[in-house]
């Protein structure tokens, strides 16, 4: 399972520590909010259209193969920019990452869940979700101070050589898991699965976390620099968020495997939490903003494993890479979904209706899950 793990680091990780660094290296790209939009557009748009193409891949050839062709494609994009080092290209290199990424991110989700029993996937999508929170959290930090120290240059060299070790790790230590024998699957028979209760409930839960957790990071600070807290305050209260939803993963796999916790009952105590740090952000000063920090990354971290362990409870095991992929374009689609409505609302009006509207709409998602049952 390590191997996995670092798998999820090295995507967190990427992601993060080069778009939060791009407007601080030596690219010139302050200069250029529009190419820098597009930089940062490239990798989470190369992952909404590839993400569910390669999780239906993993299914069809196996995941481990998809794994480490993704880690290596991955390496190789980030060479690119190492070997050219021209600011001109950097738009294929983080392209060519955002593409590896789709790849090696839901083969790596299917095999934690095919590689483990389905009694104990709350632990092991837990513990997968921990190392990608380190990486979210590691990636600003430790990506800028590379970047500081040799420019965005040293900071690709680093995610080539990651990525690198984490392919040949898996190549070595993961169990080859051969493909499945699988029935033939028309679009409609695709798109009914899609739209069961059993996919739409953790995955709607799962896109409103991520929503919740982009805003938390992007706004955040934006609203502790308005109430007069320095930036070391607001970047405290993002790695306090970031740490929270660390710490809780594990401990929501753990209680769902152990039957102290049902995914239902998780998800919908995940939604109303995250909704009462959204609201909580409406509060000046260093308690609002703890606050929020504090149940945003709870309620993310409550809802991330035990999200992904009710996918894989209801997926047959010749489909998992689909549903995997399918589960992430969802995530993806949150993620940018959340703070262009907290923005949107935010421009029309003021910050604090832009949070309203988001910690609205999740405290009422938990309503919306439970009319919507599963036919039985």
């Amino acid at each position: 399972m390590w191997p996995l793990y670092a798998a999820g680091f090295t995507t967190a990780f990427g992601a993060h520590g080069i778009a939060a660094n791009l407007a601080s290296g030596d690219t010139g790209l302050v200069r250029s909010v529009l190419y820098l939009g597009v930089l940062l557009a490239l990798y989470d748009g190369a992952e909404v259209v590839l993400k569910p193409v390669f999780g239906t891949l993993a299914d069809r050839v196996g995941a481990r193969p998809v794994l480490v062709g993704g880690l290596i494609a991955f390496a190789g994009a980030s060479a690119l920019f190492v070997a050219v080092r021209d600011p001109g290209l950097l738009w294929a290199a983080r392209l060519g990452q955002g593409a590896a990424a789709s790849a090696f991110s839901p083969a790596a989700s299917a095999l934690v869940a095919r590689l483990n029993p389905r009694a104990g996937h709350g632990r092991a999508f837990g513990s997968y979700g921990f190392f990608k929170s380190i990486g979210y959290t590691a990636g600003p930090l430790l990506g800028g101070a590379l970047v500081w120290a040799g420019g965005l240059t040293l900071l690709f060299a680093v995610l080539m050589l990651l990525a690198a070790a984490v392919a040949v790790w898996a190549a070595l230590a993961v169990p080859a898991v051969p493909p499945l024998p699988r029935s033939r699957q028309t679009l409609l028979g695709l798109a009914r699965r899609l739209a069961d209760g059993a996919f739409l409930r953790p995955v709607a839960a799962l896109a409103a976390a991520t929503a919740a957790l982009s805003v938390g990071v992007g706004f955040l600070p934006l609203s502790g620099a308005a109430d007069g807290l320095p930036p070391v305050a607001t970047g405290a209260a993002v790695s306090v968020l970031a740490a929270c939803a660390a710490v809780v993963q594990p401990w929501a796999g753990r209680a769902l495997d152990d039957g102290r916790l049902t995914a239902r009952a998780g998800l919908a105590a995940g939604l109303v939490v995250t909704a009462c740090g959204l609201a909580a952000a409406l509060l000046p000063g260093v308690t609002g903003l703890l606050t929020a920090a504090v149940l945003i990354g709870a309620g993310t971290g409550l809802i991330t494993p035990l999200g992904f362990a009710a996918l894989a409870a209801a997926t047959p095991e010749e489909r998992m890479g689909q549903t995997m992929g399918a589960a992430e374009l969802g995530r993806e689609l949150g993620d940018a979904s959340g703070p262009l409505l907290v923005a949107s609302v935010a421009s029309a009006a003021t910050l604090t209706w832009g949070y309203t509207a988001l910690a609205v709409l999740t405290a009422l998602l938990p309503l919306v899950l439970a009319a919507r049952r599963t036919p039985r």
